[in-house]
């Protein structure tokens, strides 16, 4: 049987290098590329691949949450197997999660990655039973949490979140009655305990962790 690959890359020289890789192989066909999650949703929705090729980060959203979609509008579900840049933990927590059964760095061989799209698609899995087992332990203790944030006092945890929705220094005064100046303390604290040098980068932490907590539920 030939096993129908769809890739979802927002690269394009990333899904050519994919192409090219897997269509020289007679049992492997890809029928679709797709450049955003929108585009992967509706493809997978048309095509019903096999095997789905994901790449973790998209610009208009989450491959992980493309993973979570696709295989639970489609029946049979595909195979997903979701590919990073770069190691990410929580990354590989929402893959699974989402019933991924496969998560590959890009600097993978050609060779290996062929070989996941036939493991993938006979029905197995290159989640190693230690990773599985590193899911379960986070399911059951909950998420371990991140020393920095623990080291927050509660309001400097409150101020966090309202410089992430992009609030000012003003804005927060005003929000929690405190003087601006003590608004700015909290802010300097907060940022040196993060590890920040600025704002900006403690909103976008900020954000992040509230994606992860709402992924979690």
């Amino acid at each position: 049987m030939t096993i129908s690959v769809l890739l979802v890359d927002d690269h394009e020289i990333v899904r050519r290098g994919l192409q090219q890789l897997l269509a020289v192989e007679a049992d492997i066909d890809v029928v679709g590329e797709a450049d955003s999650a929108q585009a992967a949703t509706t493809l997978a929705r048309e095509l019903r691949p096999d095997v789905a090729i994901i790449d973790v980060r998209l610009p208009d959203g989450d491959g992980v949450v493309v993973c979570r979609e696709i295989r639970s509008m489609l029946q049979p579900p595909p195979a997903c197997l979701m590919l990073t840049s770069y190691s990410d933990d929580e990354a590989l927590f929402g893959a699974i999660m989402a019933g991924a059964a496969g998560y590959m760095l890009k600097q993978v061989s050609g060779n290996d990655l062929v070989a996941a799209v036939r493991t993938l698609a006979s029905g197995g899995s290159l989640l190693h039973a230690d990773v599985t087992a590193t899911v379960l332990q986070r399911l059951r203790g909950g998420p371990e949490e991140d020393p920095r944030y623990a080291s927050l006092s509660p309001q400097e945890r409150r101020i966090l979140d309202l410089i992430a929705e992009g609030m000012t220094n003003r804005q927060i005064a005003q929000r929690l009655y405190l003087a601006e100046k003590t608004v700015k303390n909290y802010v300097s604290s907060l940022l040196h305990k993060l590890g920040f040098d600025r704002r900006t980068e403690a909103g976008v932490y900020a954000a992040r962790r509230r994606q992860n907590r709402t992924r979690r539920l």
